[in-house]
């Protein structure tokens, strides 16, 4: 019985500081963001709220908690008031399965280096939740948040809001299929649906190299997952004013604006996961031999584990510098030509890598043959892609309106 009340407490402040860590990391990730932006844009961004800018995500934070919460009179309200909540909990809900460092309360540093299958000894603090299922939990949770995009846009009452949530719903359906591909390959490789087992298979090579194809589809469809630029069609300004979330102020549209930054921590959190060798990197175990050596094991079980967990953010503050150049590079796509890259590039494309993957793992046994031979067959994928795709011309408008000029009466002479 105390086992059990030790267990409950100590997931209970295992989740309490990870919330508290998340909500903290998007805060910060927005000035990231903004700073980046100015820097790659050649402006100066936020720098007058504390030294250099630092408190401007407080200051952010302040202003939309004091905002007037104006509630439209013909909106659906309870749904109206459900939908941020929906948009917000998934988000959260990622981060139970991701093992963002590798720190054994046991004390004992080798079973973070060991084969999950024959090691049950592994208590890592870094991971709220090691379950079997892992992946799929991930895939589940992340294809549920569109339904908080698509309320918003339904229970607000508004065109413009609605259209942002059909666009919202038929763009997340549409690369969910691509990016579900891109991680099945992934798993495939693996040989299991546990993070954790994910990152022991990544112990020798990271899936980057053997799965260069499926890293490249995996981020171009988290970016549309994320609904961010050059994606962003579903709060387009130009066309929506502001598209699903029109309707909303205060901290409703904070939780929002929350919700997007979160799940793009996620999705870097996911691809270090699956694809960059998750909190692992040279030397770790190394580093836990020569602490363990000077001062202990428990010493050593201290050093590896925040060591890993360094590494593990600099891997997802790398992913997320890609997806702010992207959002600096990038214009905004037609809607359709979105759609048209989804189902006509990207899952194909996924689709291949997959088949790929299940015909070099099965005729080529040897981990490190299929691997590079994997490697080159996605160089030469994405060559072909790329050198196709140039050569493809619009097809020609349809469209038989013709726009005449009115003809100006003149002035009769005089």
């Amino acid at each position: 019985m105390d086992d059990i009340v030790v267990q409950v407490l100590i997931m209970l402040v295992q989740v309490v500081v990870l919330v508290l860590a998340i909500s903290t990391g998007f805060a910060y990730l927005t000035l990231f963001e903004r700073r980046l932006l100015a820097r790659m844009q050649n402006r100066v961004g936020p720098n007058r709220a504390g030294p250099g800018g630092f408190l401007q995500p407080a200051a952010d934070a302040v202003k939309l908690f004091f905002k007037e919460d104006v509630i439209p009179t013909l909106v659906d309200r309870g749904v109206y008031l459900l939908a941020p909540a929906l948009a917000v909990i998934p988000a959260l809900l990622i981060w139970a399965v991701i093992p963002f460092g590798c720190l054994n309360i046991a004390g004992d540093y080798q079973a973070c280096f060991a084969d999950p299958a024959t090691n049950p000894n592994l208590h890592n603090i870094f991971q709220l939740a090691d379950i079997d299922i892992g992946v799929l939990y991930l895939l589940a949770i992340t294809s549920i948040g569109v339904y908080g995009i698509t309320l918003a846009g339904w229970a607000s009452n508004s065109k413009y809001a609605m259209l942002g949530g059909i666009r919202a719903s038929a763009q997340l359906i549409s690369y969910e299929l691509a990016l579900s591909s891109a991680v099945l390959a992934a798993v495939m490789m693996a040989g299991t649906l546990s993070t954790h087992e994910v990152i022991y298979q990544q112990m020798t090579m990271w899936f980057v190299i053997p799965q260069l194809l499926g890293f490249v589809l995996f981020l171009i469809s988290g970016t549309a997952e994320l609904v961010r630029a050059p994606f962003d069609l579903v709060e387009a300004e130009q066309e929506l004013t502001s598209g699903y979330n029109a309707e909303y102020g205060s901290m409703k549209f904070a939780l929002f604006f929350m919700s997007e930054y979160i799940k793009m921590i996620a999705i870097s959190a996911i691809a270090v996961t699956l694809y960059l060798g998750g909190w692992n990197a040279p030397g770790l175990e190394l580093l836990g031999s020569l602490m363990t050596g000077m001062a202990g094991p428990l010493v050593g079980s201290i050093a590896v584990g925040l060591a890993s967990f360094l590494v593990f953010l600099v891997k997802v503050v790398l992913i997320l510098f890609l997806f702010v150049w992207m959002r600096a590079s990038w214009p905004r796509v037609r809607y359709d030509k979105l759609m048209y890259m989804g189902w006509k590039w990207l899952l194909p494309l996924a689709l291949l890598n997959v088949a790929m993957t299940a015909v070099f793992v099965v005729v080529l046994p040897d981990a490190l043959i299929h691997s590079v031979a994997l490697f080159v067959a996605s160089l030469v994928v994405m060559a072909v892609a790329y050198v196709v795709s140039s050569r493809v011309k619009p097809a020609p408008s349809r469209s038989r309106i013709k726009m005449v000029q009115p003809e100006v009466p003149r002035r009769p002479s005089s």
